[in-house]
């Protein structure tokens, strides 16, 4: 009975942990994708920012 309950605490622990590294693994394969893409010439932009040009049309009107 304790052997059984052993292997339970032991699934319940290592389960979390895998998840953590497999979470980390993850976010490194991302992070190194987007410096060589960064390398490569592109970039991001974000959606909200607007232009200088149309700054100052907006506050003509």
């Amino acid at each position: 009975m304790k052997t059984k309950i052993l292997r339970y605490v032991v699934i319940l622990l290592v389960v979390p942990v895998l998840s953590g590294c497999w979470l980390l693994a993850a976010g490194g394969a991302g992070a190194y994708g987007g410096y060589k893409a960064k390398e490569e010439g592109y970039g991001v932009q974000n959606p909200i920012t607007k232009d200088k040009k149309e700054k100052t049309e907006d506050q003509k009107k």
